[in-house]
C-alpha cells in the first residue's frame, strides 16, 4: 500500500474541540482530588485583591501550585496567612482553562506547627519594639488606692469570677466589666475596642471612669492565646491613657499584650491583687501608725515637761532680775529731771530775745509804713495815666476809620457782581416761561388730533351711523355671510345696545351676494330676513 494511502486514512479517536479536552481535565482533576491537605511555604502573598479574594502560591524545595482563598472563606478563617510561613491548606484540586494550568481552591489553612506561629510572632515583636512600643520609659505607674477598676474578659468564664472574688476579699471597689470574645477570628478586635472605649470614657460622667484596666484571660495554647498577639490590641494597649495590667494566661505564657502593657501579672487573681491593696492589711497598719503617733506625742510632752522643769530651776528669782532694771530706771529718773531744768531755762532766754524783737516790729508800724508807700504809688498812678491811655486810643480810632472803609467796599464790590447775575437770571426766566408756554401748545395740538383720531375710527361711530355688527353665539364677529348657517344663533350689536337673532338659511352664492351688495349700494331692500328675538319687543327684519 502506497505512503499516502496511509496517511490519509481515518482514525477511531474521536476529534475534541479545545474547550471539551479542558472541561474533561477539569473534571478528572476535580474527581481525582476532591480534597488534599497541602503543606508548603506561602509566596507571592500580596492580601486581599480588589475583589476581596486572595491569590499566592504554595511551594518547596522541587515545586510550585497557584492557591487562591475565596473572599467568603478568607473572611472566617482564624488564622491569615503571611509572606515566607509554612502552613498547611486544605482544599480541593481545580483547573484554569484561560491558561492551561492547575490550582488548588483553599478552604481552610493553618501553620505547619508552632514553630511558624513563633516566627511570625517573633517577628511582629521586632516590628512593634522598634516603634518603640515596648519602652519601659512609657509605662505608667499603677495608682495605690483606685476607686473604680475595668476588667475587660469574658463575662461567663472562672477568670471574672476569681476577679471579683479577689477584689471583694482585699477591697471591696467598684468593678466595671467590659465583656469580649477572649478566643477566635474577632477577640483582638473586640479587645482593642474594649480598652479604646474605656479611654473614651469622660471625667465626672454617668458611668465611673476606671482609675486602673485589667485585661485577663485563663490559660490556653498559642493558638487560644493568638488573639493577644495582634497588632490592633498592642498598639490599643499601648495607647491607653489609663494604666493597663495584663494578666492574660499562666505565668509561663507571654503575649505582646504583656510587653505593651504597664504592668503584667502571672495571673488575672494576681492582676486583682496587684490592682487593690488589702483593706484588713491597711486599717491595722493604719491603727498601728495611730499608736505609735500617740506613744511618741506622750514622749514629746513628757521630755518637753522635763526641759520645761529644769529651765525653771535654773531661772534667777524675780528679784534679782528687777534690781539691775530698777538702778537704772532711777539714774535714769535723776538725769533727766537735770536735763529738763536745762532746757527750760534755755527756752525762757529763747522767748525773751523774740519778744524783744517782735517790739520792733510790731503791727502797727509795719501798716505805716506800707500806708506811706501805697500813697506814694498811687501819686505816680495817677501822673502816669493819660500818657499810658492816649496811645492805644489813637490807634483804636484809625483801625476803625480803616475797618469801615473796608466794609464799605467790599459792599459795593458785591453789589457789582449781583447785577448782572440778577439780570442773568430774568432772561431765564423769560425763556423758560416762553418754552413752558410753546411746549404746551404742541402738547394740546397732538392731544387733539389723537381725540379726532380715536372718534373716525373707533366702531362705536360707525354703529351710531346707523350700522350694525353680527356676532355668533360665542360673542366673535362674523365677517361674511358664507359663514352664516341654518339655524345658527346670532348677536346684532347697535349703537344703543344688542339684541338675539336666529339665521333662516345659509349663505347664498357669490353671485347673489353681489347683487344684494349692488342693491344695497343703489338703496334696494335686501331679500333674505332673519326672524330677529328680542328679549323685549320684535326687532322686525335684519335691515
Amino acid at each position: 500500500m502506497p505512503e499516502s494511502a496511509k496517511t490519509d486514512s481515518p482514525t477511531n479517536a474521536p476529534e475534541l474541540s479545545v474547550s471539551e479536552l479542558s472541561q474533561s481535565l477539569k473534571r478528572t482533576i476535580e474527581d481525582r482530588f476532591g480534597l488534599v491537605r497541602v503543606r508548603g511555604e506561602v509566596s507571592g502573598w500580596r492580601g486581599p485583591h480588589g475583589s476581596g479574594h486572595c491569590y499566592f502560591a504554595l511551594k518547596d524545595e522541587g515545586a510550585r501550585i497557584d492557591a487562591i482563598i475565596w473572599k467568603g472563606v478568607y473572611g472566617r478563617l482564624r488564622f491569615k496567612p503571611e509572606e515566607g510561613l509554612e502552613v498547611i491548606a486544605t482544599g480541593k484540586l481545580t483547573t484554569y482553562p484561560g491558561k492551561s494550568s492547575y490550582q488548588i481552591v483553599i478552604e481552610a489553612i493553618e501553620p505547619a506547627g508552632v514553630g511558624a506561629l513563633l516566627a511570625q510572632l517573633e517577628e511582629r515583636r521586632r516590628k512593634l519594639g522598634a516603634e518603640g512600643l515596648f519602652d519601659d520609659a512609657r509605662k505608667q505607674l499603677l495608682p495605690y488606692m483606685p476607686r473604680t477598676i475595668g476588667v475587660v474578659t469574658s463575662p461567663t468564664g472562672a477568670v471574672i469570677r476569681d476577679i471579683l472574688h479577689r477584689i471583694h476579699d482585699r477591697f471591696p471597689l467598684h468593678v466595671i466589666v467590659w465583656p469580649v470574645r477572649v478566643q477566635g477570628e474577632t477577640s483582638g478586635q473586640e479587645v482593642a475596642r474594649a480598652i479604646e472605649g474605656f479611654n473614651a470614657l469622660p471625667e465626672g460622667g454617668k458611668l465611673a471612669r476606671p482609675d486602673v484596666i485589667i485585661v485577663a484571660r485563663g490559660g490556653g495554647s498559642l493558638e487560644d492565646l493568638w488573639g493577644f498577639n495582634d497588632e490592633v490590641v498592642v498598639r490599643a494597649a499601648a495607647g491607653s491613657m489609663i494604666p493597663l495590667i495584663s494578666a492574660v494566661g499562666h505565668e509561663t505564657d507571654w503575649t505582646l499584650i504583656d510587653h505593651a502593657a504597664d504592668a503584667r501579672a502571672p495571673t488575672p487573681t494576681a492582676a486583682a491583687e496587684l490592682a487593690v491593696p488589702v483593706r484588713a492589711d491597711l486599717l491595722a497598719k493604719t491603727a498601728s501608725l495611730a499608736a505609735r503617733l500617740e506613744t511618741a506625742r506622750m514622749r514629746l510632752l513628757e521630755r518637753k515637761s522635763s526641759d520645761l522643769r529644769s529651765l525653771v530651776r535654773a531661772l534667777p528669782s524675780g528679784e534679782d532680775i528687777l534690781a539691775v532694771p530698777r538702778q537704772r530706771t532711777d539714774r535714769a529718773g535723776e538725769r533727766m529731771r537735770a536735763r529738763v531744768g536745762a532746757i527750760l531755762s534755755e527756752r525762757q532766754l529763747r522767748v525773751s530775745r523774740a519778744g524783744s524783737l517782735l517790739s520792733r516790729h510790731s503791727p502797727q508800724a509795719e501798716f505805716a509804713r506800707r500806708k506811706e508807700q501805697l500813697s506814694s504809688l498811687s501819686g505816680r498812678l495817677s501822673r502816669l495815666a493819660p500818657q499810658l491811655t492816649k496811645t492805644p486810643r489813637e490807634k483804636l480810632q484809625r483801625m476803625d476809620a480803616r475797618l469801615r472803609i473796608a466794609i464799605l467796599n467790599r459792599a459795593t464790590n458785591a453789589q457789582d457782581r449781583i447785577a448782572p447775575q440778577r439780570e442773568r437770571l430774568a432772561d431765564f426766566q423769560k425763556r423758560l416761561r416762553n418754552g413752558v408756554v410753546s411746549v404746551c401748545e404742541r402738547r394740546r395740538s397732538q392731544y387733539t388730533s389723537l381725540v379726532q383720531l380715536y372718534a373716525s375710527l373707533n366702531y362705536k361711530s360707525v354703529l351710531a351711523r346707523g350700522f350694525a355688527i353680527v356676532r355668533d353665539g360665542a360673542g366673535s364677529p362674523l365677517a361674511s355671510a358664507a359663514s352664516v348657517s341654518a339655524g345658527m344663533a346670532l348677536q346684532i350689536q347697535f349703537a344703543d345696545g344688542a339684541a338675539a337673532a336666529h339665521a333662516d338659511g345659509g349663505g347664498e352664492p357669490r353671485e347673489a351676494q353681489k347683487q344684494e351688495s349692488g342693491a344695497q349700494m343703489r338703496g334696494a331692500r335686501p331679500v333674505r330676513q332673519a326672524k330677529v328675538q328680542g328679549q323685549g319687543k320684535a326687532q322686525g327684519t335684519l335691515f
